[in-house]
């Protein structure tokens, strides 16, 4: 087993880079194919998810399969690979094992325990069967890690110790202040996109109990069978589809938008937020919705409706003592902080008389200054602050699940609105407590490795036992067809019986050997066993060749058959 990975994902790079380096799906064929092209890539296969992306492949030289699959990501993902080479990490053979079962338990998920990895898992699998990249080593190791995964989530409470990426981002916008299912009651939700991740929201707002969930999407076949689904499902939501030209009309009216498509460009700017949650009434007229097929547009130069815009959001925040920060996480000022180090004189008071005469650069000095005090105050948290925190209330809770992101992250600039993304999770999540159950995760996935590490050595000297058995029954053909012609006159019973002895010493001679090299195989280090038994006995190479193909063959049809009977229990989908 020569089994390289090469990816990175959100523990290794920011998540500006992973918005850059993700994967369409005619990207993710063309990166397998061109991995097959490769002179070290016998098999392969791709894992690309909205916070990771790695490449798979069974590799015949380390340095030049990293060199060759690093290139490849560079290429397929449009970062430079100067640029890339930094957050790229690399696992090889039981290391590289050990890597995957650990995501299929999701030990190395944003949210510690979250199930839905197993249904990507499944569709790597899926892609390297359909395009034939997947051989017996890929074939064994994602059939393997589904089976780790199901058997962690089985025995061990790891479940507790995280949740779904959608239901963890709900408890996000809650602020913890109540029970999710309160918070949702009555609410009105959009979903923007109706892919596997969108329909995973769609339920999951359905069985909080929402009272409405609109769902908007580009191909509106897809949204409507979605609409369909959660009105079949029993829970009582109410749910419609809609063209993504109405999503503007629609952030009007709801309380909670999830967004999860594969645009390669925003979804939802600022201008549209500001204007949904300013409504009629609004200073910010309604621009049109950016096409998600496209890059995200330019932003707009500023204008003096757009400086009196900001002007309107800086002094509301002041009158409430309240601004929402940076990284998509709703936060508070409290009010009377210290303002000294501010770069722009900023007089003291209330009102639009405070920034009267502050130009807009004046202005984006003093927002980067408030930001970074900000950040320092809830870095340094001082005492007693907590009892005079003012939180504003939210009149739009956005919930972005999408990479690249769908909506613009400066929203959260815009009074009355709350924006969760996969960075503000990430953020979220890396303090959440490790459970004994991670522990004991974690050692199921060492035991697995460890199994799966001798399975796949002792399968790999099985060609050439089963070649030597074969080469010792042709010679015990050839000799008693020499022993028919030297002595005709034996019966059939007798002919029986002296071929019956030979084959009996034959395979009495080759029992412990064969045993006992399998068991030597199946240890670490064992893999020179079989080429020394095929030097010692002289065997044809081709012979042990072919049937090693033939075992393969087997084996990809016996991962359909299972793949076939396993399409029922679909853990879903997610990051």
């Amino acid at each position: 087993m020569s089994l390289l990975v090469v990816g990175l994902s959100h523990r290794s790079a920011p998540v500006s880079v992973l918005e850059r380096a993700s994967l369409s799906a005619d990207a993710k064929v063309k990166l397998v194919h061109d991995t097959l092209a490769a002179e070290p890539a016998t098999e392969a296969t791709v894992l690309a998810t909205c916070n990771r992306i790695e490449l798979y492949a069974d590799v015949d030289k380390f340095h030049a399969g990293v060199a060759e699959l690093s290139t490849l990501l560079a290429q397929h993902s449009g970062v430079a690979l100067e640029e890339l080479t930094p957050y790229l990490y690399v696992h090889y053979e039981d290391r590289a094992v050990h890597h995957l079962f650990s995501v299929a338990c999701g030990l190395d998920s944003m949210v510690i325990g979250e199930g839905q990895i197993l249904g990507q898992i499944k569709d790597a699998l899926a892609l390297g069967q359909e395009l034939h990249s997947a051989g017996r080593l890929i074939n064994d190791l994602f059939q393997q890690a589904l089976r780790v995964g199901k058997r962690a989530h089985s025995e061990t409470g790891i479940d507790r110790a995280g949740q779904s990426l959608v239901t963890f981002g709900l408890e996000q916008l809650t602020a913890g202040r109540e029970p999710v299912d309160v918070w949702a009651k009555d609410k009105r939700a959009l979903v923007i996109g109706a892919g596997s991740m969108s329909s995973l929201a769609a339920a999951t707002l359905a069985r909080v109990g929402v009272a409405e969930i609109v769902v908007a999407n580009r191909t509106a076949e897809r949204a409507d069978r979605l609409a369909e689904i959660l009105v079949a499902s029993g829970t009582g939501v109410v749910a419609r589809s809609v063209p993504m030209a109405s999503v503007a009309d629609e952030l009007t009216r709801v309380d909670v938008v999830v967004s999860c498509t594969g645009a390669t460009g925003l979804v939802l700017t600022e201008d549209n937020v500001a204007a949904a949650v300013a409504g009629p009434a609004g200073l910010v007229p309604s621009p049109p919705l950016p096409d998600s097929r496209s890059s995200a547009p330019d932003p707009a130069p500023h204008t003096p409706a757009g400086l009196d815009s900001v002007l309107a959001r800086l002094v509301a925040a002041a009158e409430a003592g309240v601004r929402l920060a940076d990284g998509g996480v709703a936060r508070t000022i409290v009010p009377g902080a210290d303002r000294d180090g501010c770069p722009v004189d900023v007089p003291a008071g209330d009102g639009r008389a405070a920034l009267t005469g502050v130009d807009a650069s004046s202005l984006e000095l003093h927002g980067t200054w408030a930001d970074q005090g900000e950040a320092a105050a809830q870095r340094q948290p001082r005492k007693g602050a907590r009892s005079q925190i003012d939180v504003a209330p939210v009149r739009l809770a956005l919930l972005d699940l999408a990479m690249p992101r769908d909506i613009d992250a400066a929203v959260h600039r815009i009074p009355g609105v709350r924006l969760v993304d996969i960075e503000s999770l990430a953020e979220a999540s890396a303090d959440a407590p490790m459970a004994a159950d991670v522990d004991a995760v974690r050692g199921i996935v060492a035991e697995e490795v460890a199994a799966f590490g001798a399975a796949q050595r002792a399968a790999h000297i099985t060609p050439t036992v089963v070649a030597l058995r074969a080469m010792a029954a042709e010679v015990v053909a050839m000799e008693v067809a020499r022993l028919d012609g030297r002595l005709p006159d034996l019966d059939e019973r007798q002919r029986a019986e002296v071929t019956q002895t030979v084959r009996r010493v034959v395979d009495k001679l080759l029992h412990a050997p064969t045993v006992r090299v399998k068991q030597l195989a199946s240890e670490p280090g064992g893999a020179g066993y079989a080429e020394a038994l095929r030097e010692l006995f002289d065997l044809d190479p081709q012979t042990v060749a072919s049937v090693s193909r033939a075992d393969a063959a087997g084996q990809a049809g016996q991962v359909d058959q299972a793949d076939k009977a396993d399409k029922n229990d679909d853990s879903g989908r997610a990051s």
